[in-house]
This record gives C-alpha cells, structure tokens and sequence, in this order.
C-alpha cells in the first residue's frame, strides 16, 4: 500500500456495514446487525477519530453498542484509543445523521482505560485485537476481560467479541457460532480529515 497506514486503516473504516448475508443464510445463529463507523471531523482529536454504533437491522435508533475511538499512530502499528459516551442515547443515529454526529463533543466522553484496539497490517488486510485482557466488563453477575478480534479489508469487516471469566478463563457471553461478517454497504471515506497529520500526537 502507498497510502499512509492510518490513513488507510481509517478510510477502509469509514461505513455502514451490514452482515445480512450471514444472517440469511444463518437465522438461528446470527441476528441482522448493521455497523457504522463514522469519521469525526479534524478538530474533535486534532487526528482521527470516529463515532461507531451497532444496531440490529429492524431496530436502528434503538443501537446496542456505542462508543467514540481515537486512532494514534505508532508506526507499523495503529493504536485506537476508545472512549464510551456518558449518555448514548442522546445520540442513536449519529452513525447515519451527520446532525445528530455534530452533536457529540469531548466533554461527553469517558476514556475506557485497558480497552483500546492496536490495528496492524498483514498483507492486504488489517487485524485488531485489544490490548491485553484487562478491559473488564461485568455481565451476569461475573468479572469478565474482553477478548476481540477483527479483521478489516476494504469491503469487509470481521469481527468476534466476547467475555471470558477472569478467574477460570471460560467464556461467559459473546458469540458461540464465530464470527460476525459485514460487508460495507456505503463507504464514508471521504469524509476522514485529509489534513489528519496537522497537530497529529504519535508515540
């Protein structure tokens, strides 16, 4: 690839994807999910960054994950800082309506500490994990770490999620079929800051 790394990893990014395919040849194991991953403008992080959002296909004002990531470049590799919004249903839709996006502002983010993503490229595609497994997420009544993975080219987005207890390693939730594969259906890379490097913070 020509393309600056991050650059490419955020423009590959950027869209609403959906794994109706899977779910139609699967109905018992894999619900219709629509994915959004969209860009924030320069100034939000002075960089990269972008609002996501999952939302089942029937019910998409109504999202089940939301959060807001922060890309920093760190050479071969892509570190994504995520963050989650203090009150998230203020903003269901802004993966689709750029005037509820222009809503969203620093001040109404809480960083999710031990949980960001470190993106690197293998060949013609990208693999994230998170960092280590100290992101805990508490879920029927059990400390659990996050376990994710994903894959990411740019058409598709792969991805796995799921919790496993932090005493005995066994998992609690998340996908037991595998994993999940959207496909993009609207690309909004042209909407990833062209002046990204302005300002940009690398370690």
């Amino acid at each position: 690839m020509e393309e600056d790394l991050m650059l490419t990893l955020a423009r590959w990014m950027a869209g609403d994807f959906s794994n109706q395919k899977q779910a139609l040849a699967d109905s018992r194991n894999y619900a219709h999910i629509r994915v959004f991953f969209r860009p924030l403008p320069w100034d939000f992080f002075s960089g990269i960054g972008f609002y996501s959002e999952q939302a089942y296909d029937h019910d998409l004002w109504t999202p089940y994950r939301q959060g807001v990531h922060r890309f920093i470049d760190q050479g071969e590799k892509i570190y994504v800082e995520n963050y989650r919004l203090q009150d998230p249903i203020l903003y269901a839709g802004a993966g689709r309506e750029p005037d509820i996006l222009k809503t969203i502002t620093p001040d109404c983010l809480e960083r999710r500490y031990n949980c960001s993503m470190v993106f690197y490229q293998e060949g013609n595609l990208f693999r994230g994990e998170v960092e280590g497994n100290c992101c805990f997420i508490e879920k029927s009544g059990k400390q659990t770490y996050l376990v994710s993975d994903v894959t990411l080219t740019e058409t598709t987005f792969v991805s796995l999620d799921l919790g496993k207890d932090v005493t005995n390693h066994k998992q609690v939730w998340g996908s037991t079929a595998g994993h999940l594969k959207f496909e993009k259906r609207q690309s909004y890379a042209s909407e990833v800051p062209k002046n990204y490097k302005l300002g940009m913070i690398s370690y």
